[in-house]
């Protein structure tokens, strides 16, 4: 069986380390955090800080994912190890319906009951969290995450490290720019740009509010 070690061990890492278990295609051997400062072992797992990634990365059997939340700092971790594409695991719930004629990048992970319908792709090292559903013709981009509950409707396109707030929801046809955030429960009719925060039914910008 494939190996896995799993970059982060916060609340994120716990639910990716449940979803690993269930989909059965890869064995954890061990975690990758800065909280600990030098490698150790507990029972048949290791713990160590991100850097030690170097003494494992070399055996084609062993793969990482990185489990943290946070689109920036899942973007700077790949940037620091710079390991190809091809050691990065996909993780799949085994409840998630993911179409045939859809993509998932490597690194992504697609939580317990999300739907990702015909011919949309997902970018590398996102997060479709629980629930979400990601309808037909979506573009989702590097470093996204979509919070539990989230509705993208057809042809959405989202750009790198956007965060959509838990149950928000995107009409047709919408547009939004790179590291923009989407507010937990709003409605977004309009299109959003790079960087912009909004929030509401409808979505409007905070940007200028004190």
């Amino acid at each position: 069986m494939k190996k896995l070690f799993i970059i982060g061990q916060g609340g994120h890492s716990k639910v990716v380390t449940d979803m690993v278990k269930a989909q059965g295609d890869y064995e954890i051997i061990g975690y990758l955090d800065d909280y600990y400062k030098e490698m150790k072992r507990d029972g048949e797992l290791i713990y160590a800080p991100i850097s030690f990634f170097s003494c494992f990365s070399k055996d084609e059997l062993i793969y990482f994912v990185i489990a943290i939340g946070n689109n920036i700092v899942r973007k700077r971790i790949t940037e620091t190890l710079r390991l190809p594409y091809s050691k990065y695991a996909t993780i799949i719930h085994p409840t998630a319906v993911i179409s045939l004629s859809s993509m998932i990048g490597k690194g992504s992970v697609v939580m317990p009951y999300s739907v990702v319908n015909a011919n949309s792709k997902i970018g590398e090292h996102a997060i479709i969290n629980t629930g979400a559903i990601v309808e037909h013709d979506n573009l989702i981009g590097d470093f996204v995450h979509l919070s539990p509950n989230v509705t993208l409707t057809g042809t959405v396109h989202i750009e790198e490290g956007t965060h959509l707030g838990a149950g928000s929801t995107v009409i047709p046809g919408r547009i939004i720019g790179s590291w923009a955030t989407v507010g937990a429960g709003a409605t977004v009719v309009c299109d959003i740009g790079n960087g912009d925060t909004v929030i509401g039914t409808p979505a409007k910008s905070i940007k200028g509010r004190d």
